[in-house]
């Protein structure tokens, strides 16, 4: 037996929420970076001379 077509738009809406969990993801973990590099580095950082 073969198995049954699946619906196009049940496809299409879990694509675009995997899609959405990869984005912020991404996003969670860029701001992760972030706050890591600014803790790493200091407080005063925004603070000094160039």
């Amino acid at each position: 037996m073969s198995e049954p077509t699946p619906d196009p738009t049940v496809e299409a809406r879990a694509r675009r929420g995997r899609n959405i969990a990869l984005a912020l993801g991404l996003v969670l973990f860029v701001v992760l970076v972030f706050v890591v590099t600014i803790v790493r580095l200091g407080g005063s950082v925004g603070h000094r001379p160039f």
